[in-house]
């Protein structure tokens, strides 16, 4: 018999949907991944950078951040705004040129690329000629100077792209005017550098890779003046007064030239080399800029001796009697000074320096040139990311007190405000407070302020004090040696080398409402830890758990444990350890449950699981679900993480293992070596998951490796023995597709100090198909999932309905399946999608509600190794919406996604990059920003052309650049503005 489905029913259902379920990937936090190239507007007050992968982000003030990104699938290697506009153009590797724009649009601003262009040189021409490497964006606004590869200048109109070939200078028109023996059989090579008179914008300097330096009349179209370098130039600086100019060359000097006009200057004025008559590193750029408080500040990347300190990646910074060379940890790729005053023209306040791991702002005004803390940007890899951790809604007290311990580890920083402040935020307050919590692999946790679109740092966590090490907890980095010279000192936090890899944090829970912490390691330590304001010295005992029960005929061949401090560790403000359990086999922690209210942990890993009782310091439980069968799990820490090389290389070492050993044991039994390599290649290809595999649910054979791994553990308040009385209880999932159920004896509160919490065995659930088991959920009697542990002691979550049937909903890696409590009868499934290979990754428990209604829904948001996300309907477990979220390929991705209590997520991008994304209508996070034009370009009304004043610092008589085309009044620049002035929104927010 068909059934017929209303369709009044159905159009109710899709809006229901629509109300409350909507995709959208958010914002980008964390430093982008792989920078290329550096700019910035003192006008616009913003930072640009971009990648090699092409992409272009802006950022302003907190909050205020744009990105863009390329067709082409090439680098970005120079950014220029520019001057006085709301536009910029990048410059790519395939030799393209883009022009970005900022519009208005509903009053806020995006970016936008509005042309692109690439230079055409004479017909048969090479292709040097019109490679660009250098590139100037004149004051005037309306012109671009494309130096070349084979050393011609190109002159182009922008923002229309249109080349003037009138004005364009060519490398004979430079050769022709300078001494014979000077050029010789050499050519003039690159252009290196394009410079604009800072007090004459028709004049510009032109700087060969060679060390020719020509100073160029745009007017006249010939040369006043050339400067014969004799060593390979890199950079040039033309100082305020516009009769100086410094050069800094590959040997490791810099040099100074006066602009006279007597041409030709064979020598320079000045010539220095900063460290030494040692050979030397280039000097790749090099500034100079005046002080109000004494000699001028200089300032230069490189430079350094090359065969003591060639490998290191250095600005030095000199300004009257202090010198310091500020040592990087990854290499430069630019720098720029931000001064003061309304023209920016003023002091130099502060000094930007992107490297390839991080951004660091130097404070050049405070005694000492701190770092300023950066509100965005802020390397999250710092260290390498191992797990991560989301908590929603945080208590005030318990963020002030997180706030205030993170204050306290901060004092090195300056004082001074954030520099760059360009744009403003729009967006709404948070509604809440969240924090996002990273593990890393030098046994730190990190947390961050999660509740906007900055991802801002709020308090580090080491756990390596209570373990002993081969570092030195006295051993200060960040200084060099008094009388070292060259003068070094550290700057920036990146640090990717981990003392041990066995302090790598894998596991991490924390309950707000206590302000208890449970971090768990590498090699099978959990720690707790609680809050405290005030610094406290004590010793940390530890717990073992043997997790084999002293079975025998098992030999650990793995890592061994970490040796505990004996003595006692003063422990700063904020999370002190005070319990330590650690398991044996010390096997990677695979999983961790915490109850601060029951004042219980459990935790597990490949070999079984166990539960401590943390008020009391002692162990209550140990369960062995170690296969006999699976000597896998005795090989060595498992990475719930793994690169798909390293994944290949174990994978194929156990081939390798298994073939040798075969031979030796079972030499003629050919036939049952080949089944076992060919299980070993399928689990390979299995681990690294390089394609879905096409396939049915069907029952896993008991042998599969790890089927003891513990994946899940869960606490709950419900009926487990009868249906009358509710009971604490413990649920834990392997994956070889089992659920153990333990039944507890809590003691009441005013007993709990003395008598003991009892554990009993109550179920045991087989599922048939042995998918491992990554999820477990109690709904109470209106089918709801339980809350937190103190949620409804905090007013902050209705009480659980106690009175109707409690449902168990197991959730593996193939289907979802509802159990009624405590009879653990099936009530209902739902199978994921198994025909073409889908399984769950990652799965949580989310609330969604619509922008009119404040009731809330819950729901079970799902992952899977497709990298699509799944919203599951509760109780009734039915698929209601499905995305596209993350590229299948991307197993790393997929693997660190974390999920929010309210229908968000962040996933790894990059080692240091997380996207933030959004299933509901109701709550997201995303930039709301608006960028202004500057006063320069604002017209009196919207139908007078616009005028643009002279940048800082010009006089107004050199603004009105002679072109043989004045006559020329449709511009391309024109139309275009004609058609920004003409947009819906306000002709001053010129944006998109």
């Amino acid at each position: 018999m068909k059934r017929f489905r209303r369709h009044g029913h159905e159009s109710q259902r899709d809006k229901h949907k629509q109300d409350l379920y909507q995709f959208n990937k958010t914002v980008e936090h964390g430093f982008p991944h792989q920078p290329s190239a550096l700019g910035f507007s003192p006008s616009l007050q913003l930072l640009a950078i971009g990648t090699r992968s092409g992409a272009i982000k802006l950022y302003g003030a907190p909050g205020v951040e744009f990105m863009g990104l390329h067709d082409e699938n090439a680098a970005v290697t120079q950014v220029h705004f520019l001057p006085n506009q709301v536009e910029l153009v990048t410059l790519l590797d395939d030799n393209s040129l883009h022009m970005w724009t900022l519009r208005a649009h509903n009053s806020m601003s995006e970016l936008l690329e509005i042309g692109r262009f690439t230079l055409s040189g004479p017909p048969g021409a090479p292709p040097s000629v019109t490679r660009v490497t250098a590139v100037l964006a004149h004051s005037s606004g309306e012109l671009l100077l494309l130096g070349t590869e084979g050393g011609h200048v190109f002159v182009v109109e922008v923002p229309g792209f249109r080349e003037l070939e009138e004005n364009n200078i060519s490398v004979e028109d430079v050769q022709n005017r300078i001494p014979e023996d000077y050029v010789g059989r050499r050519n003039l090579e690159c252009v290196e550098t394009l410079h604009e008179n800072p007090l004459n914008p028709r004049q510009v300097l032109i700087g060969y890779s060679r060390g020719l330096m020509v100073l160029w009349d745009l007017d006249r179209q010939r040369p006043i003046q050339h400067f014969l370098g004799t060593q390979q130039l890199e950079s040039v600086w033309w100082m305020e007064d516009g009769e100086n100019i410094l050069s800094s060359h590959s040997d490791g000097s810099y040099c100074q030239w006066t602009v006279t006009g007597e041409d030709p200057q064979t020598e320079p004025e000045k010539q220095e080399m900063p460290y030494g008559s040692f050979p030397c590193k280039a000097i790749s750029k090099v500034i100079q800029l005046p002080s109000k408080q004494g000699p001028p500040f200089l300032i230069f990347s490189g430079g350094m001796p090359r065969a003591s300190y060639g490998d290191r990646h250095c600005i030095s910074v000199i300004h009257s009697k202090t010198h310091e060379a500020l040592d990087f940890t990854s290499r430069i790729i630019d720098f720029f000074v931000i001064r003061e005053g309304v023209n920016h023209r003023g002091e130099p306040s502060a000094l930007v320096v992107l490297v390839e791991e991080e951004l660091i702002v130097v404070d050049l005004q405070t005694e000492g040139w701190p770092v300023i803390q950066t509100p965005y940007l802020v390397p999250l890899h710092c260290s390498a990311i191992t797990c991560s951790h989301h908590v929603s809604s945080i208590p005030l007290k318990l963020w002030e007190r997180v706030q205030a311990a993170g204050a306290q580890q901060n004092t090195h920083y300056s004082k001074k405000p954030w520099p760059i402040n360009g744009g403003q935020n729009l967006a709404p307050d948070p509604p809440q407070r969240d924090l996002l919590l990273t593990g890393h692999e030098d046994g730190t946790v990190r947390f961050w302020d999660a509740s906007g679109v900055c991802l801002y740092p709020m308090y580090k966590l080491s756990t390596a004090g209570v373990f002993l090490t081969d570092a030195d907890p006295n051993d200060n980095m960040n200084q060099g040696s008094e009388g070292e010279w060259p003068p070094f000192r550290k700057v920036g936090c990146f640090d990717p080398y981990s003392d041990d890899p066995r302090l790598g944090i894998q596991k991490i829970h924390l309950c707000k409402y206590s302000g208890y912490l449970t971090v768990a390691g590498t090699a099978g330590q959990i720690l707790v830890l609680e809050l405290n304001d005030e610094a406290a010295e004590q010793t940390v005992e530890a717990t073992v758990v043997d997790l084999l029960q002293g079975q025998e005929g098992f030999r650990w061949k793995g890592q061994a444990r970490l040796d505990v401090r004996e003595e006692p560790v003063l422990f700063p403000p904020g999370f002190q350890p005070f319990a330590l359990v650690q398991c044996q086999p010390p096997a990677v922690v695979t999983a961790i449950a915490l109850h601060s209210e029951w004042k219980l942990v459990a935790f597990g890993t490949s070999h079984g699981f166990g539960f401590y009782d943390y008020h009391q310091r002692n162990n209550i439980l140990v369960k062995c679900t170690l296969n006999p069968s699976d000597q896998m799990a005795l090989e060595g820490p498992l990475s719930r993480v793994k690169s798909i090389k390293k994944s290949l290389r174990q994978s194929f070492r156990r081939i390798r293992r298994s073939r040798v050993s075969m031979r030796k044991h079972h030499t003629n039994n050919a036939a049952k070596l080949q089944e076992i390599n060919a299980r070993l290649e399928a689990e390979a290809l299995q681990e690294m998951e390089l394609a879905p595999v096409q396939r049915k649910i069907e029952a896993r054979s008991s042998d599969d490796s790890f089927t003891g791994l513990v994946r899940t553990l869960y606490f709950a308040d419900t009926f487990v023995s009868d249906s009358s009385h509710s009971t604490p209880s413990l649920w834990a999932g392997t994956n070889g597709g089992a659920v153990f159920a333990y039944v507890l004896r809590v003691p009441s509160l005013e007993r709990r100090a003395e008598d003991p919490v009892v554990a009993h065995a109550a179920k045991e659930i087989q599922l048939m198909h042995r998918a491992p088991v990554v999820g477990l959920v109690v709904l109470d009697g209106k089918g709801a999932p339980l809350p937190e542990p103190l949620e409804v002691a905090h007013d902050l979550a209705r009480s659980p309905e106690m009175h109707g049937s409690h449902h168990l909903l197991v959730v593996s890696e193939e289907q979802f399946k509802l159990f009624t409590l405590p009879k653990v009868s099936s009530k209902s499934k739902l199978k994921l999608t198994a025909v073409d290979g889908s399984r769950v990754r990652r799965v949580g428990v989310a609330w969604f509600g619509s922008r009119t209604d404040e009731q809330l829904e819950s729901s079970l948001v799902v992952l899977t190794n497709q990298g699509e996300l799944h919203v599951i309907s509760l109780p009734s477990i039915k698929m209601m919406v499905h995305y596209p979220c993350i590229r299948r390929e991307d197993v790393s991705g997929i693997a660190s996604c974390v999920f929010t209590k309210y229908g968000q997520g962040f996933y790894l991008i990059s080692p240091s990059e997380f996207e933030r994304f959004s299933l509901s209508t109701r709550w997201v996070v995303e930039p709301h920003c608006l960028v202004e034009a500057p006063l320069q370009m604002r017209p009196k009304n919207p139908s007078s052309p616009v005028h643009r004043d002279q940048p800082d610092g010009v006089p107004t008589e050199h603004r009105n650049f002679k072109r043989e085309s004045e006559g020329y009044e449709n511009s391309a620049r024109q139309v275009m503005e004609h058609a920004l002035l003409n947009d819906e929104s306000e002709y001053t927010r010129i944006s998109s």
